[in-house]
């Protein structure tokens, strides 16, 4: 059976958190609407914007929730993609799962343009059979969706498959697929979200990720 490792990216590979919040700030402010402070958005790292900013804008205008995407898209495919940095042990985790064997692949709400542009940015893409991310125009905003695509599109078997990530939503994804689900704590979720949501195990650094996608794909041949 072929075995695949399933990361997310935002939360999981890399800490967005600065290029998301200023682009939602700037959309904010060219739609003169008020803004929480930067501290209190780091909820919105991760789950898809569309849904984020009908949440932030309080409503369920279309052409306003479009008009806000496009001016945080004006911002963000620009400056915002690059204020991003890698977490440390990523590099030494990703040549570890590498060599245990498998494809890797990133599986995002990130729109698949940007999320490719910041893997190569940071040259992690050599790590990667490929990147999976919805459209911009919002086909596979919702990660079970895409996350069913890529399966079918790689055509991998969802017993040797195992997802990794920061949010309840990574969980939630793997477990519509039949995937069992790693939730990492050096992100933006929590222990009990993750947990709640019915990952398979949670791993709390970097370098104990190739021991725990073992352990858990492991125990699914058992």
């Amino acid at each position: 059976m072929t075995r695949a490792v399933l990361l997310d990216l935002d939360g999981t590979l890399t800490d967005p958190r600065a290029g998301i919040v200023g682009s939602i700030r700037y959309a904010l402010d060219r739609l003169a609407r008020p803004c929480p402070p930067s501290d209190a958005l780091a909820w919105c790292i991760g789950p898809p914007l569309r849904g984020t900013f009908a949440t932030l804008l309080a409503t369920s205008d279309t052409a306003l929730i479009e008009r806000a995407m496009g001016l945080y898209r004006e911002r963000f495919a620009d400056v915002g993609l690059y204020e991003n940095e890698v977490y440390g042990g990523i590099p030494a985790m990703l040549d570890d799962l590498r060599r245990a064997g498998g494809r890797m692949f990133v599986v995002t709400s990130k729109p698949a343009v940007f999320a490719r542009r910041i893997v190569r940015h940071f040259a992690l893409d050599h790590h990667f059979a490929g990147v999976y991310g919805p459209d911009l125009d919002g086909r596979f905003d919702d990660k079970s969706d895409l996350l069913a695509h890529l399966l079918a599109t790689e055509r991998l078997a969802a017993a040797g498959v195992v997802m990794v990530g920061d949010r309840y939503a990574d969980i939630v994804a793997a477990k519509a697929n039949g995937v069992r689900a790693i939730g990492v704590l050096w992100g933006y979720g929590s222990r009990a979200d993750l947990l709640g949501a019915g990952a398979d195990a949670i791993c709390v650094a970097p370098g104990e990720l190739p021991a725990c996608v073992a352990r858990v794909l492991g125990s699914r041949d058992g």
